[in-house]
């Protein structure tokens, strides 16, 4: 048995049969923070008992948890792919007003057209980016130190082992995002975690880039 108290508002609720003060959520409704106590001898008449709420059962956590990370991807999926149309529409447009007015248009933007054809999901291959980021999400999430150069070194892999510099580029860059995305997922660093994925997506851009450049020399 037992009582839970708040001696800001003057209330209390008493515990029935088979309750326990972890039950119950830790503050009142006034914001106070509650007490447990074992006895409760009551001089001031201005206190009054109150109901107090329970926490949740862990599965509603549990739900709830997953659906708030369902929609932090939905809106990180909806913000890469605004992202995305929004920087290849840039890049039409600028296509288009060189080949309009610039007199010095011409061969240069073969890479243009070469990065232009490759915004988009096409030319992934997943057997290769999947078993790379669950090996990447390993090591982020269990490794630290010396040992996260891995991380780098896949990367690396991914690019190099491209058809060319550009799609080694996009494999890698896939790569790092999914990596540093569920990687932040699974240590619990929700607050980063967009931030992450952006650095993970740039990390993996700049080794796939690295990559193929090493295939071309070597």
């Amino acid at each position: 048995m037992g009582y839970l108290i708040c001696s800001k508002c003057k209330s209390y609720y008493k515990l029935g049969s088979g309750e326990s003060a972890k039950d119950f959520v830790g503050k009142c409704s006034c914001g106070a923070k509650l007490r447990y106590v074992e006895n409760l001898d009551i001089v001031d008449l201005s206190w009054k008992p109150v109901n107090v709420k329970k926490k949740p059962p862990k599965t509603e956590i549990l739900k709830n948890r997953i659906q708030s990370l369902f929609s932090v991807h939905l809106d990180l999926k909806t913000r890469l792919v605004t992202f995305w149309n929004n920087l290849k529409n840039s890049i039409q447009n600028r296509q288009r007003w060189d080949h309009n007015y610039n007199p010095n248009y011409g061969p240069q933007t073969g890479n243009i057209n070469s990065i232009l054809n490759e915004l988009n999901f096409n030319n992934i291959r997943w057997m290769l980016v999947i078993p790379v980021s669950v090996a990447i999400i390993a090591i982020y999430t269990l490794t630290q130190g010396i040992f996260t150069l891995l991380i780098l070194a896949l990367l690396v892999a991914i690019g190099y082992l491209s058809n060319n510099k550009i799609i080694g580029t996009k494999n890698a860059l896939i790569t790092g995002a999914i990596s540093f995305f569920f990687g932040s997922l699974f240590t619990s660093s929700f607050l980063l975690l967009i931030p992450l994925t952006i650095v993970g997506a740039i990390n993996g851009a700049v080794c796939g880039w690295i990559g193929g450049y090493l295939k071309t020399r070597l």
